[in-house]
């Protein structure tokens, strides 16, 4: 077991963030009223998802009716509250930021009957007619399992469903939340992955990439990993992440092994063996890591040449992003909602 202060390996430590295109999407970010699940879990790998134009938010609040051990978010009871207008602010918001993915998240709330699925649907839809050519991921909850809600979530239409398993079959119940289990999140990603395969058939929509992820450190074995690979991709998730748990605080799970990047390499290997379209596996990997060239290389074949999908999705949000400010210029009709009107009460 490792104590919460000891020191980490060389592998795990990184520079901090910088450069001028951080810097102006995070004043851009202040401006707009977005706060980042980058900053806030201040992700190791910030700085190279903004350089890529990936960024993470947060939607329908940051207090979650989950209590995991992983994790740092608030838990509470939100009683319901809800802004209906959240989804297109936010939608605006991030059409006016050069990006060219963005991962929606959320906290789980089981006091709302849908647990935020329609909600979640109608930013990801404003999104889409705002900015056609924004990748967007949906990182959320499981839903309680109920199919009505995963597929309203998935009628949104994002580009990749993502809902992660965290951990191994074995540590489930001592890591995540008591309503949080192993079989329910595989049938989750099953219940996605079938409404991508429908998409295809009607040709109404696109078809969705299912992704998940998985924390190692936190007491498992590398053969427990390994199996739940196997059972994501029975169940026919896309791509999947794997990355190192450290402790947020005190109060949190411990960390029981600082697994070595040769093992996640072979992880990888193992995984790439299995059939995934595409796997991202390191110490310092979360489930959103570099999400955009995660996409293009679940897409593209072996040897594609990524950097430059890269920046030509770069140069497409950039035009885009221009259109709509020569369109809403003078235009107070297409102001944002004040973040001081957005609800967030806590009873």
């Amino acid at each position: 077991m490792e104590s919460r202060f000891a020191p980490k390996p060389e592998w795990l430590k990184v520079r901090a963030p910088g450069g001028d295109r951080y810097h102006d999407l995070k004043r851009l970010l202040r401006e707009l009223d977005l706060h980042t699940v980058c900053e806030e879990a201040r992700c190791p790998n910030v700085g190279e998802c903004w350089r890529e134009g990936t960024a993470t938010v947060m939607l329908l609040g940051d207090v979650c009716t989950r209590g995991c051990r992983f994790c740092a978010v608030s838990t509470g009871d939100p009683r319901g509250a809800v802004d209906p207008r959240e989804p297109e602010h936010v939608a605006r918001a991030i059409s006016k930021l050069e990006l060219q993915y963005v991962v929606l998240t959320m906290v789980n709330r089981d006091d709302l009957l849908d647990g935020g699925a329609e909600h979640v649907a109608k930013t990801v839809r404003r999104l889409h007619e705002l900015r056609p050519s924004l990748l967007v991921e949906t990182l959320v909850g499981d839903f309680q399992g109920h199919d009505d809600a995963i597929d309203a979530c998935c009628d949104g239409n994002p580009d990749v469903f993502a809902h992660n398993v965290e951990t191994v079959r074995r540590l489930t119940r001592t890591v995540r939340d008591v309503r949080s289990s192993y079989d329910q999140t595989l049938r989750v990603l099953e219940r996605a992955k079938q409404k991508s395969f429908a998409f295809a058939r009607s040709g109404d929509k696109r078809p969705m990439l299912t992704k998940s992820s998985i924390m190692v450190g936190l007491g498992e074995t590398d053969e427990e990993v390994i199996e739940t690979m196997r059972d994501l991709r029975q169940a026919g998730v896309d791509v999947v992440t794997l990355g190192q748990y450290l402790r947020p605080t005190p109060k949190h799970h411990e960390v029981k092994r600082f697994v070595t990047p040769e093992t996640f390499a072979a992880y990888e290997r193992e995984a790439e063996g299995m059939g995934f379209l595409h796997c991202s596996s390191g110490p310092l990997v979360r489930s959103s890591y570099k999400a955009a060239e995660v996409f293009l290389r679940a897409l593209l074949e072996p040897g594609a040449d990524v950097a430059a999908g890269l920046e030509e999705r770069l140069a497409k949000a950039r035009d885009e992003v221009a259109r709509l400010a020569s369109e809403s210029s003078g235009s107070s009709a297409e102001q944002l909602v004040p973040v001081s009107s957005l609800l967030r009460a806590r009873a």
